[in-house]
């Protein structure tokens, strides 16, 4: 292993550590390894939001009637943001759209074990998204 391959290695522990100092284990597994991350090309419901902070989330539905048969999620926002879209998309696959449309940003951070007060902006634009999603589908 080169030089240069130790110090990446070494920077990616760092800023593991660094992010499990600051966010719980699930919000960090969440962005290191995150699940749905991709655009659906013929999706039955998508929407496309930009916060306030700057960070744009997408949000892919495929339905089964009422049911979420799968979502996906893309954004180009931060780590929490990263782990909000990666756990919404798990806890959507099954669920009724009734359903999905009572969601609310606390049950996505409680999900996630929480979130520092400055990262909750992040749970906000997934919910948000999706409710765009749902809204615009909506007959």
């Amino acid at each position: 292993m080169g030089e240069f391959d130790r110090f990446v290695e070494w920077l990616e522990e760092k800023t593991e550590d660094e992010a499990r100092s600051a966010y719980s284990d699930k919000v960090v597994d969440e962005f290191f390894d995150p699940s749905n991350l991709e655009r659906l090309s013929d999706p039955d419901a998508q929407a496309v939001v930009t916060g306030p902070c700057g960070d744009t989330m997408e949000i892919y539905l495929l339905l089964d009637g009422e049911v979420i048969r799968h979502a996906s999620f893309m954004t180009d926002g931060c780590g929490p943001t990263v782990a909000c879209g990666s756990m919404l998309t798990k806890m959507l696959r099954g669920m009724r759209l009734a359903d999905a449309r009572r969601l609310d940003p606390r049950q996505l951070r409680d999900a996630l074990d929480g979130l520092p007060p400055e990262s909750e902006h992040c749970s906000d634009l997934a919910i948000m998204t999706l409710k765009r999603a749902i809204v615009d589908r909506d007959p």
